[in-house]
């Protein structure tokens, strides 16, 4: 359609414009961009209020939880309700979620709550994301595969659920931007809830609603977002297998030493990450309110490097599921120790970049190998277990990365190592 309006023309093998495709990919950046851009300025909040940073990190657990185990129902009830409602219920869950976070750490951040009222009315608003945010990703891949022929959705869905890993970067990015001065720390949560209200009206316009029609495609759950949440097929291929199978048990012969690598790896990387920044704070021992930009700048890092991982480096490399997860794990062991041991901004850039190239490549690892396990006619079930796998790491990683935190600083960072290196020497055997 050569000279046609952007608004009429359609992406490739669908019936979608690219206007409509870009209010899907939107929803899904905007939740992605500002989760990431909460937790990079998290850890100087905490500060600032003085609150444990055990307790930081466990104010995230609830919502985790809660993602984990409605993701799979808000994907089932997206095949019988309309996709377009669900896609606006959970961008409000993300708003509404955001907006009271935003308040209740303004509150606690001038004294007008304590501590320990503050976090704990924290962790109750952030679970409102976690119980409804994770109806969008699914929804707007049934929406987007309920438009497009059978032939191209793959290539459609993959193109969507990219935009998970570009918030990764865009959060972390724009987040030190919005800590403008009459607001302080929390201004990136505001910013995005209000970027957010955006994305919403303009789905309510322009996105067509499909309430009460034939709804033939699906959407699948999705791992909670976080720098470690970059796309590995897993949703993909649910969302695109010919039937919704029962799901998996992990116990399963054929995926079984696969999953263990995954969540071996998962809580390696969850518990590290979780640590990361406080660990910029204290390594380069910065006032908390100015700590918003290098712990930016290091995130961002590690996105880039998962990004470069999943996008570059593994289409080139072509190797096996188990040398993905061998040579990532010794990447990654790497990265962890220069973190370790590092003094200055430049060695944080470099150890946490590394790490996250190396952990890019046994996530797809693992990921591919139980794939690869299973014939077609399981590829949804086994992406059940899969997405499972990969959203359990943050509901106990997180606390056992603190917990070590508390006795040294550089104790979750060495602990990783020991794990990651015995998972490279484990992976040995798997076939």
């Amino acid at each position: 359609m050569q000279g046609a309006s952007p608004k009429r023309q359609k992406v490739g093998g669908s019936a979608l414009t690219n206007l409509h495709f870009l209010l899907l990919y939107a929803a899904m950046l905007v939740a992605a961009a500002g989760n990431t851009a909460l937790q990079s300025v998290m850890p100087a909040i905490g500060r600032a209020i003085g609150i444990a940073d055990f307790w930081v990190a466990i104010a995230y657990t609830w919502s985790a939880v809660l993602w984990v185990w409605l993701a799979p129902t808000w994907a089932e009830k997206s095949d019988t309700h309309g996709r377009k409602a669900l896609t606006q219920l959970g961008l409000l869950g993300f708003i509404v979620s955001m907006t009271l976070c935003g308040l209740v750490l303004i509150a606690g951040l001038h004294g007008w709550t304590g501590a320990a009222l503050t976090f704990l009315l924290f962790g109750l608003f952030r679970a409102i994301y976690g119980a409804l945010g994770c109806a969008t990703p699914s929804a707007t891949q049934a929406y987007l595969a309920s438009k497009t022929r059978r032939s191209a959705r793959t290539a459609q869905l993959s193109a969507l659920s990219s935009s998970f890993g570009l918030g990764t970067i865009v959060g972390p990015a724009l987040a030190p931007l919005f800590v403008l001065p009459f607001i302080g720390l929390p201004g990136p949560l505001f910013a995005f809830a209000l970027i957010a209200i955006a994305v919403a009206l303009a789905i309510h316009v322009w996105l067509p609603d499909d309430r009460g029609q034939r709804l033939e495609g699906r959407g699948a759950a999705m791992s909670y977002p976080s720098l470690a949440s970059m796309i590995t097929g897993a949703s993909v291929r649910a969302a695109t297998a010919p039937d919704r199978q029962k799901r998996l048990s992990w116990r399963d012969g054929r995926i079984r030493q696969w999953i263990i690598a995954g969540v071996v790896a998962g809580h390696a990387q969850a518990a590290t990450l979780t640590c990361i920044g406080f660990y910029i704070i204290d390594v380069l021992a910065v006032p908390a309110t100015s700590a918003a930009q290098p712990i930016a700048i290091v995130m961002m890092a590690g996105a880039g490097g998962t990004l470069a991982a999943q996008w570059g480096l593994i289409p080139k490399l072509g190797l096996s599921p188990r040398a993905l997860i061998v040579w990532g794990s010794l990447i990654a062991a790497l990265g962890l120790g220069v973190t370790a041991v590092a003094g200055d901004l430049y060695g944080l850039v470099l150890g946490f970049g590394l790490t996250s190239i190396g952990f890019g490549f046994t996530r797809p690892g693992f990921t591919s190998g139980a794939s690869l396990a299973v014939p077609l006619a399981e590829q949804g079930a086994v992406a059940g277990v899969i997405t499972s796998a990969n959203g359990i790491s943050y509901i106990f990683a997180p606390a056992a990365g603190m917990l070590l935190y508390a006795v040294d600083q550089h104790l979750p960072f060495g602990v990783a190592v020991a794990v990651v290196l015995v998972l490279a020497w484990g992976s040995r055997s798997l076939r």
